[in-house]
């Protein structure tokens, strides 16, 4: 196990975290300062440390505070943390569905960040159609509010789009490390497409939006993104391991662990999308994740029972199972690796945390929040 950093708490883990976003996109912050900002879907995992940076703004620098406006229609719960934010002055919470609409048009948003999706394979497939609604329909009211209107006190200076790494689908093996110029090879009918190709469209919109209307948006393409605020009853792998973890029961891979991803910390995923709200081009998209390691599940899974071991009193071991659910891997890619090197290049994008020490992050977090 590699020396890392060592966080004691929840609340130290998200303050490291917050303070390395600080570290590394404090252009992109000193843009926001002042601004207004709207975030859909704020109560979700991405939303999570986006919200508590945004609201950190100005808070102990000279710069001025954010005036930020949640959107949630809480499908999935209402959060304790959210509450705590909200007791800020210069956050406001709205309860409603993007999909059906925008906030009154007398909010004058000079930023606004659409983090509002179900991303959770087992809560897209049994939520398909508002899956499609939120990354079409919502999307779709955000474009139309954010075009250039000579009659607003401040048009909107930015728009980041939410997209996917599942817009790839399965990758050839010569595509791998995956750029944004490869085409993608999904299925339109498949158990994923709701999302994958929803998201697809939701890019194609974005281009449109950008070039027909000069609407300033920029699309971010998650690789694998884990750490605190991903919920650990979400269903991916790596809460799916800590809820095993923690209740001190062996870590079952419904699969044969082969296949292999690259894992990207949160805290290194909101600096890249930062980047790509203030300072991605117009209607062009970016890989924001890590290149480095390419891990298989098992390994994944080996790492997540060694730090239990080490750290947090763990005794269970793998197991190898088969899920109830026959289309539980179809369309699932074998392997997931960005190729970030246009990040770097246009946004000065550049990923540090290790994935051991993201993993340990993620378990004292997920040890103060089982529920």
């Amino acid at each position: 196990m590699e020396t890392m950093k060592i966080c004691s708490s929840a609340v130290t883990v998200l303050e490291e975290d917050i303070a390395a976003v600080f570290s590394h996109a404090k252009t992109s912050l000193d843009m926001l300062a002042g601004r207004s900002i709207l975030l859909t879907g704020g109560a979700g995992f991405l939303g999570y440390l986006m919200a508590h940076v945004l609201v950190k703004i100005g808070d102990e620098d000279s710069r001025e505070p954010v005036n930020l406006t949640i959107l949630e229609n809480f499908q999935r719960g209402r959060k304790p943390w959210l509450d705590n934010l909200v007791q800020n002055s210069k956050v406001r919470l709205i309860e409603q569905d993007i999909s059906l609409g925008m906030t009154p048009a007398t909010d004058d948003f000079e930023y606004i960040i659409h983090a509002a999706s179900i991303a959770s394979p087992i809560f897209y497939r049994k939520n398909p159609i508002e899956t499609i609604d939120a990354n079409v329909n919502g999307l779709r009211h955000i474009l139309e509010y954010s075009r250039p209107d000579e009659k607003k006190a401040n048009n909107v200076k930015g728009v980041l789009f939410f997209s996917t790494s599942e817009i790839y689908g399965d990758p050839s093996p010569e595509a791998i490390p995956t750029p944004e110029t490869y085409r993608g090879f999904v299925s339109c009918t498949g158990p994923r497409a709701c999302y994958d190709e929803s998201k697809r469209l939701g890019e194609t919109l974005c281009v449109n939006f950008a070039q027909q209307y000069d609407v300033p948006v920029s699309v971010a393409r998650p690789f694998n993104n884990y750490g605190p605020g991903l919920s650990i009853r979400d269903g991916r792998l790596i809460p799916d391991l800590a809820r095993n973890l923690f209740a001190n029961r062996d870590m079952v891979l419904l699969s044969n662990g082969r296949a292999t991803r690259t894992f990207c910390y949160i805290g290194d995923a909101v600096a890249g999308y930062l980047k790509v709200l203030t300072h991605g081009l117009r209607g062009e998209p970016y890989n924001i994740g890590t290149d480095r390691p390419e891990v298989s599940v098992k390994e994944l899974a080996e790492k997540i029972c060694l730090l239990g071991k080490d750290y947090f009193g763990y005794s269970g071991q793998i197991e190898f199972g088969k899920s109830s659910d026959k289309d539980y891997t179809v369309d699932n890619p074998n392997r997931r690796c960005p190729n970030i090197s246009k990040a770097r290049d246009h946004l000065s994008y550049n990923p540090i945390i290790s994935l051991d020490e993201g993993l340990h992050r993620s378990l004292v977090w997920y040890r103060e929040n089982l529920i």
